[in-house]
């Protein structure tokens, strides 16, 4: 989508609308964990539907970070993304990302197969190593050594993708480290041919390079600078080039904080909200007046980030929702 601006005619003396040539995706991600009921979360997706928001993302975790008491509890990230994939009609759903460390492959894959189908292709599945010890040692879940988690993921990936890609009638094996899966049928098939989007993300110089150019349809970088996101993005594209992939074949992707507003108090008050500093979310996120947001993610364009995710942490402000709608989806 082009990203549409309508600057305030109270500033420009005139009536109009300066369209930008930033081409970008933008989808909101949210942290239930922090506190979130599923009625929260589909609020909060029916508004990112209707403000024209191209996804609808959330986090998998079982735990709260920071001070936040977390009440009323954690969410099943699935369980969510099935509700809503019949509750919403056009937005995008999707992880961002499973921890492997949750879930066994072949269930995972019939799991998000079936919700793919519920939503009629509508699925995107993010998948990372897992990295939050708190959260495993409160609900009982292993907790490997990181190389070990790699490992995991590894096999994880080539299992799915495997099941996903197997033709109709054919069976499924596979010996690995962690998981056997002897003459399986591979079913169900997901909804989308190719099976659902892949995602992959991180900042690690090696592995994650390599595994988002064996597996990903997207890479995505979250909550790190342009500097850090350009370095890591070339990273992938040398895996890619390595491996005679087309780089161009991934979508490049950034996760920023959001914290937008007409006025310095709004922006203020969105900032305390979440419990963080407006100057360093200016500095690290996509935080101010739209003028600056767009300005913002303009410079994100420049650096080769085609997709936005917008961190958003307040559930309860469905109105921020709807103004970046607004501002980003030329809904002014």
């Amino acid at each position: 989508m082009v990203l549409k601006h309508r600057l305030d005619q109270a500033r420009l003396g005139v009536l109009g609308l300066i369209v930008e040539a930033v081409t970008m995706d933008f989808r909101i991600f949210t942290e239930p964990q922090q506190g979130a009921t599923y009625s929260d979360l589909l609020a909060a997706a029916l508004t990112a539907e209707k403000s024209g928001f191209d996804g609808f993302f959330r986090s998998d975790h079982w735990l709260t970070m920071g001070e936040n008491d977390g009440l009323p509890g954690p969410t099943d990230a699935w369980v969510t993304l099935g509700g809503l994939a019949r509750e919403t009609t056009k937005i995008r759903l999707g992880t961002l990302v499973n921890s492997a460390t949750f879930r066994l492959p072949g269930p995972l894959a019939i799991t998000v197969a079936q919700v793919d189908e519920m939503s009629s292709g509508r699925i995107e599945l993010g998948l990372g190593a897992g990295w939050y010890e708190g959260e495993h040692s409160a609900y009982g879940i292993p907790f490997p050594a990181l190389g070990e988690r790699f490992e995991i993921l590894e096999e994880q990936l080539e299992v799915i993708t495997g099941l996903w890609s197997t033709a109709p009638g054919e069976r499924y094996n596979f010996q690995g480290e962690h998981y056997s899966l002897v003459d399986s049928p591979a079913l169900p098939k997901p909804h989308q041919m190719e099976g659902p989007p892949i995602i992959i993300g991180g900042g690690g110089p090696l592995r994650t390079p390599r595994l988002a150019a064996t597996y990903a349809d997207e890479f995505n970088l979250p909550f790190r600078s342009i500097e850090a996101f350009k370095e890591q993005k070339d990273r992938v594209v040398s895996a890619c080039e390595k491996l005679d992939r087309d780089p161009e074949e991934l979508t490049y992707s950034a996760a920023l904080v959001a914290c937008v507003g007409d006025t310095e108090a709004d922006i203020s008050a969105r900032a305390r909200a979440v419990g963080r500093d407006v100057q360093e979310l200016r500095e690290n996120g996509l935080a101010g007046t739209p003028d600056e947001a767009v300005e913002t993610l303009q410079r994100w364009q420049e650096a080769g980030a085609e997709r936005i995710y917008l961190q958003v942490l307040d559930l309860d402000d469905l109105d921020h929702i709807a103004l970046m709608g607004r501002v980003f989806n030329g809904k002014l």
